[in-house]
């Protein structure tokens, strides 16, 4: 189950984790939306965000919800079946948010493939943005917003980590989507040209982010540990 305090903290994660943002999305707000001159285009592309957000994570919900599934098919205790499911979701996101936890803190590398994620190394996005310069309606950038929403990132993947753990598609949804409204501050700010300011301060907002990720995994971790007391 996701609760109220959990939704506060994936807010949380997303607003923090702005000083990452800004090197992975910032690029693609400036040249994109930043460029039309219009607020209008900001709102459309970070709307497709949001909406990428939110099906993954309603994605993930969905098949943390299946595992629960198939383990209540199994064995002559459905109950007993659909505990050790509960379990395994719960241990798999927890040690998920742990490892991107201790990534962002620095005390772990980050995998190659999330590093080298940045956008100008994505093939086409030359002329992604050459076609944006002719053609930036907000229908463009909504769809732009839709397709990039799903660029590798630690700290969106640590909040799909939670959303398996909620097991249902509507609380893993709401998790993607929460995560995503604590990230729209920081980049609306960015595409308002205040880059520099919100970059002096990264470090500190990187490791207030790895503090929530790790409290985040030991939350779901000592519900596994407790499930295997009792």
């Amino acid at each position: 189950m996701t609760t109220s305090l959990d939704l506060v903290a994936l807010f949380m994660l997303g607003l923090f984790g702005t000083g990452h943002c800004i090197g992975m999305c910032g690029p693609l707000v400036v040249a994109l939306p930043g460029q039309t001159g219009r607020f209008s285009a900001h709102l459309a592309y970070h709307a497709g965000r949001l909406m990428t957000y939110t099906i993954i994570g309603g994605l993930m919900g969905a098949a943390g919800g299946g595992l629960l599934r198939l383990a209540a098919s199994v064995g002559a205790s459905p109950m007993a079946w659909v505990g050790r499911g509960q379990v395994a979701v719960s241990l798999l996101a927890g040690v998920l948010l742990l490892f991107f936890g201790l990534s962002r803190l620095g005390l772990i590398a980050e995998p190659d493939w999330l590093r080298i994620a940045t956008p100008t190394r994505m093939p086409g996005w030359r002329r992604l943005i050459a076609k944006a310069a002719h053609r930036r309606s907000n229908l463009d950038l909504l769809l732009m917003g839709l397709l990039l929403g799903g660029l590798p990132c630690g700290l969106s993947y640590a909040a799909f980590a939670k959303a398996l753990a909620a097991a249902r598609i509507f609380a893993g949804g709401s998790a993607g989507l929460v995560f995503g409204l604590g990230t729209l501050p920081g980049l609306l700010a960015v595409g308002a040209g205040a880059g520099l300011l919100l970059n002096r301060y990264r470090r500190p907002a990187d490791l207030m982010a790895g503090v929530l990720m790790l409290g985040m995994a030991a939350a779901l971790l000592v519900r596994v540990v407790a499930f295997m007391g009792a």
